[in-house]
């Protein structure tokens, strides 16, 4: 069974509307709904709410639905997502490192300090997108 079910199910049985759920979780009414007709999945935080709430195990809120479990997996792969932002952090600085000695070498230090900095300000704005997107 898809967790949307589950959810739904565990909610008319701890016998709460969508609006009360959404109260005690802080989330909107909405939200929930988005949740149990599977528009989205709930991160795991509030995965562990919602079976606190409904007094529902884990378990028995995960099992059996194996598009959850990738969601859950995929958001939680702290390792993956460390080694690139790392990976990220290094492009960056290398980048800039060799632009700044390429820069210090040209005889036309005008222009190419122009495309050092242009250049800058393009990998650290996709250092930037990394940082935000694992937030």
């Amino acid at each position: 069974m898809e967790i949307g079910k589950k959810l739904k199910e565990a909610r008319l049985a701890a016998d709460l509307t969508l609006e009360q759920a959404a109260q005690a979780l802080y989330v909107s009414r909405q939200t929930i709904s988005n949740w149990e007709n599977e528009k989205a999945y709930p991160d795991i935080v509030s995965v562990i709410k919602l079976s606190d709430l409904y007094c529902v195990s884990l378990d028995g809120l995960l099992k059996g639905d194996a598009r959850m479990l990738e969601y859950l997996e995929e958001c939680t792969d702290i390792v993956k997502s460390s080694q690139t932002l790392i990976a990220a952090v290094i492009v960056n600085i290398v980048v800039f490192l060799a632009a700044l000695l390429t820069a210090a070498l040209m005889p036309q230090r005008v222009l190419i300090t122009a495309c050092v900095f242009c250049l800058s300000v393009v990998s650290l704005t996709f250092l930037i997108y990394q940082f935000v997107k694992d937030i």
